[in-house]
């Protein structure tokens, strides 16, 4: 299990979740300072990881779709997931929970029930709610009157923090980083994880081990070809130099595409085909036995192809192996209105 020290260079790895809407990509810039997403992005169909630094802090922010995306079946969606997690090996330090300030709603109350059904029901033990906010200060306060963003920051343990919508606005930077490393130090300085995270580096790993094999020749190759360019130091700085961009490759291109991915796409577009060929062929009973066979084959190959729509396979309960908590960490955050009673 990963230990680190306070003020360490380690990097963190923060899970970046958005329930629909451009919050979640809005706070990938501001984390990193840049803008990765534009900002007319309101979801995306593939993760991503970015890397860069947070108040002089290495981070690696890894964006999967949106958890409200209605534009995503249910198949590509699952695959997705699996696909944040390999990115995000061997586990988040943090899940950062976004939404606009403006928009939270009863429906926003449902994210926690979907965390803890995506990531494993210990999830929100590692989560932290980032509100954005539009220019004026005003909007980085919690009202009296805001119940149910009162109620929605309750469920994620209390635990909260403003984020201007201008990624240009580096005035919080040092308020977030702080809020996030006394968290993990709160957890026990570990990281999350569970049993698809272990899947997930597993999996990264032999295809990292697959590819090295694949690309065994051409390193040795390119060692040979150096060796005869340089000499001492200068040979060994070389070949470190290479060595590393080829095994940074390698460990993207898995964390991208290995067989835990394949298997996840496999079986959507298998459970496609299935059903087109049950709906199909209902359709074509009408026009008798031979409708129920032309029909049948004609569903499922639609089916097939449009990528398992109707796959309806959940993801089990997973158990956190992180380390336990040690401290109450909650009430640092918890604002002060949330002890006032409702009318």
């Amino acid at each position: 299990m990963e230990k680190r020290k306070k003020g360490s260079a380690t990097e963190l790895r923060l899970m970046v979740v958005g329930s629909s809407g451009s919050s979640q990509f809005q706070l990938t810039n501001t984390i990193l300072g840049r803008e990765e997403f534009s900002s007319d992005v309101t979801g995306i169909s593939g993760s991503r990881k970015n890397t860069g630094e947070l108040a002089g802090r290495p981070v690696a922010v890894i964006n999967g779709p949106n958890i409200y995306d209605k534009d995503i079946c249910q198949a590509k969606r699952k695959m997705e997931l699996r696909r944040s997690k390999c990115l995000c090996i061997p586990g988040p330090h943090v899940f950062l929970v976004a939404f606009d300030k403006e928009k939270i709603s009863p429906n926003t109350l449902n994210t926690p029930r979907l965390m803890k059904k995506s990531f494993g029901r210990h999830c929100l033990k590692h989560c932290m709610v980032l509100l954005a906010y539009d220019g004026n200060p005003e909007g980085a306060e919690v009202q009296k009157t805001d119940w149910h963003l009162k109620e929605l920051i309750e469920k994620y343990g209390g635990r909260f923090h403003f984020f201007s919508k201008n990624w240009r606005d580096r005035s919080k930077d040092q308020e977030l980083l702080q809020k996030i490393e006394m968290m993990v130090a709160s957890l026990g300085g570990g990281y999350f994880s569970s049993r698809t995270f272990q899947k997930a580096e597993d999996c990264v790993k032999k295809e990292e081990k697959r590819l090295r094999k694949q690309r065994a020749a051409e390193i040795e190759k390119t060692w040979t070809d150096m060796e005869g360019l340089y000499t001492a130091d200068e040979l060994y700085n070389q070949k470190h130099a290479y060595t590393t961009n080829v095994g940074t490759e390698i460990r993207a291109k898995a964390e991208m595409d290995n067989a835990w991915l394949r298997t996840s796409l496999a079986r959507g577009l298998g459970t496609g085909a299935v059903v087109g060929a049950v709906l199909g062929a209902l359709f074509g009973s009408i026009e008798g036995p031979g409708g129920m066979v032309l029909y049948g084959t004609i569903g499922g190959a639609v089916g097939g192809s449009a990528g398992g729509t109707a796959q309806v396979a959940i993801e089990h309960m997973e158990d956190r192996v992180a380390p336990p908590a040690r401290l109450n960490f909650n009430s640092i955050f918890i604002n002060r209105f949330f002890a006032a009673p409702r009318p």
